[in-house]
C-alpha cells in the first residue's frame, strides 16, 4: 500500500491529489481566470500564479484526503510537455519536498497520465482491461494509443498539425466566443443541428489533420459575412453544431479504424476535450453499434488535473521508476 501525494502544473491549472493505491483521497484544481481577458493562457502570467497557488493547494489537498506530508511514500510531479515556466514551479516543489522528507521522487509525462486516468479506480465506475485504445484529445494533443499495460503504450495515431481541442478554440475565436471557447461551442451545439458542411481532410493511416478545417471555417465565416454581417449572430447554434460534428466525425472515424485494425474492443477517450458532451455521446453511440466496451473517465478527471498524475505515479511506484533531483522538465514530450 502506497500513498503519494500528486502535483500538475503544465498549463494554467494548479492542481494537487492523493492517492492510496488506485483510490484517489482528494484531488483540487485551481484555475487560472486571468487569462480570459487575454483570450488565452499568457505564459508569464500563468507561472506566476502557479507560484501564489501551489501552496494553498496542495494544503487543501492534504486536508481533505486527512494526511499529512510526512505520511507519504512519494512525490509526483508532471515533468512535459507543458508550458515550461509552469512546470518548473510543480517540478522544484515536489523536489523540495522529497529532498526534506527523504522521499522518492515520481516523474510524469502528461499526456500518458491522461490515459491512465481510466484506471482510477472510483465506486460505480469501470476500468478496461489491457490491452486497449485510447482517444487522447487535447488542447495540444490528438493521439491514439494502445495501452498494453500502464506502462507501455504505444502511439499509433496522432495529428500532424493541430489537436482537436485547437480547432475547437480556434473556431470559438473566429466566432467571436470568449475563451476558452470550446466549452461554448459545445453548448450552442447543443440548441442548433449541423446544416452547413465542412470538409473532412484525407489522411492516410491513423494520423490526423485539423489545419485545413480550421482554414476552411474561417473562409466559411468570412464569405457569409460578406453577404450578411450578421451572419453568426443569426445562426450561431447551427454553425457550431455543424463544426462540432465535423470534428466529432473526424475523430471517431479514425478510433473506428484503429480498432478494426488491432481488434480491440475495449476503448477508452481522454484529455480536455474529451468533456465534450457531444464527443461522449458519439462515442458511445458508436460503441454500441460496434459492440465495444466504451470508457470515459469522470469529468474532473478529463480536463488537467492531479489525479491522472498520481494514478500514474502509482504504477511507476510499484515498479520502482524513481526520478533523480536532476530530473528536468520539458516543454516538449519526454
Amino acid at each position: 500500500m502506497s500513498l503519494i501525494l500528486a502535483i500538475e502544473s503544465s498549463c494554467d491549472e494548479t492542481a494537487a491529489a492523493v492517492i492510496r493505491d488506485r483510490h484517489i483521497l482528494s484531488n483540487v484544481i485551481r484555475s487560472q481566470q486571468i487569462h480570459k481577458m487575454y483570450g488565452g493562457v499568457v505564459p508569464e502570467l500563468a507561472s506566476r500564479a502557479h507560484l501564489e497557488a501551489i501552496v494553498p493547494v496542495v494544503h487543501e489537498s492534504l486536508e481533505t484526503a486527512g494526511c499529512k506530508l510526512q505520511d507519504m511514500d512519494a512525490f509526483a510531479f508532471t515533468q512535459s510537455p507543458g508550458l515550461i515556466g509552469s512546470l518548473i514551479v510543480g517540478a522544484g516543489f515536489a523536489k523540495s519536498l522529497a529532498l526534506s522528507l527523504e522521499k522518492p521522487l515520481i516523474a510524469v509525462q502528461h499526456m500518458k497520465a491522461h490515459v491512465l486516468a481510466n484506471l482510477i479506480r472510483k465506486e460505480g465506475s469501470k476500468n478496461p482491461d489491457f490491452p486497449f485504445l485510447c482517444l487522447t484529445v487535447s488542447g495540444g494533443h490528438t493521439q491514439i494509443v494502445i495501452c498494453h499495460d500502464p506502462l507501455n503504450l504505444e502511439i499509433i495515431g496522432q495529428t500532424l498539425d493541430d489537436a482537436a481541442g485547437e480547432a475547437f478554440d480556434k473556431a470559438a475565436k473566429m466566432l467571436g466566443l470568449p475563451y476558452p471557447g470550446g466549452p461554448l461551442i459545445d453548448k450552442h451545439a447543443a440548441l442548433g443541428k449541423p446544416v452547413y458542411e465542412f470538409p473532412e481532410p484525407h489522411i492516410e493511416g491513423l494520423n490526423f489533420s485539423f489545419s485545413g478545417l480550421k482554414t476552411a471555417i474561417l473562409y466559411f465565416i468570412r464569405d457569409h459575412q460578406k453577404e450578411d454581417p450578421e451572419f453568426i449572430s443569426k445562426n450561431i447554434d447551427n454553425i457550431c453544431a455543424s463544426v462540432q460534428q465535423r470534428i466529432i466525425s473526424i475523430l471517431l472515424k479514425k478510433l473506428k479504424r484503429a480498432s478494426k485494425q488491432t481488434g480491440i474492443k475495449d476503448i477508452c477517450i481522454a484529455g480536455g476535450v474529451s468533456a465534450n458532451k457531444g464527443l461522449r455521446r458519439e462515442f458511445e453511440k458508436v460503441g454500441k453499434e460496434l459492440g465495444w466496451r466504451t470508457f470515459i473517465p469522470p469529468f474532473e478527471y478529463c480536463t488537467d488535473n492531479a489525479a491522472m498524475i498520481a494514478i500514474t505515479a502509482h504504477y511507476k511506484f510499484q515498479a520502482k521508476q524513481f526520478a533523480t533531483m536532476e530530473a528536468v522538465p520539458s516543454a516538449k514530450v519526454h
